[in-house]
């Protein structure tokens, strides 16, 4: 059994430091609203492949993404695995309206999240509806996300399918990097393999492929775009 590599920071850091607070849940807040929320949180840190929370599990805690990139999941019936999303800094997991989590959360490589209680959050969030309003604004995102993924596993060929999550991807990496005709990818080919419904063998078919054809250049932890206009088109189709 792999040993749990989970570190916890005591409550009360600064979020004046944190590098992902213009885009976070927290960008809503006014300086005094910000010394009050840093004192909700506490930073959680996961090591590669940890659980940060899993599917039916009761919701306790909400959960903003500071650093790294974990796997969102549900597993079917017969055992099989379907990635449902991948969460970027910025992103805030764990609200639902069931009381469980609808989904688990993997940390692909090492992973920090802000954690915060569910009862003290939801009493902080009464009587401010700028945050209520940023919530859903990340809401809409995630069920724009989710309706882009029913889509791309609509999509016909596996070039189709690979073809539009690399752009998807890159776009996604935009407001944390900017523009780059580089896309690192933290996932594993099989992690790839099941968020588009394909296999393994498949997927790393088609980056050979692409890498053929002279559309991609496979890199060190991620693919170069050589020819975007190619992996546009092919998305397009």
């Amino acid at each position: 059994m792999k040993a749990s590599m989970t570190m916890i920071e005591p409550n009360g850091h600064f979020c004046s430091d944190c590098a992902v607070r213009g885009i976070a849940v927290c960008a809503s807040l006014d300086p005094a609203e910000l010394k009050e929320f840093e004192h909700l949180g506490r930073r959680v840190h996961f090591g590669a492949g940890e659980t940060v929370f899993s599917e039916e599990d009761i919701t306790t805690s909400f959960y903003n993404l500071l650093e790294g990139v974990m796997r969102l999941y549900k597993l079917l019936p017969d055992g099989r695995r379907q990635i449902v999303g991948f969460a970027l800094p910025g992103d805030f997991l764990g609200m639902n309206t069931s009381g469980r989590h609808n989904f688990s959360a993997d940390a692909i490589g090492a992973v920090t999240v802000c954690q915060f209680a569910k009862a003290p959050f939801g009493r902080f969030m009464e009587g401010r509806p700028h945050l209520l309003k940023r919530i859903n604004e990340l809401a809409i995102r995630e069920l724009s996300q989710a309706r882009d993924h029913m889509v791309l596993l609509g999509r016909r060929s596996a070039d189709e399918k690979v073809a539009t999550f690399l752009l998807g991807w890159r776009e996604r990496l935009v407001s944390l990097k900017g523009s780059s005709n580089t896309v690192p990818l933290p996932m594993s080919r099989q992690d790839i393999a099941d968020y588009l419904g394909l296999t393994i063998e498949t997927v790393s078919r088609t980056f050979t492929k692409l890498e053929r054809h002279g559309a991609i250049e496979i890199i060190h932890g991620g693919i170069s775009l050589r020819d975007p206009a190619r992996v546009e088109a092919l998305a397009a189709a």
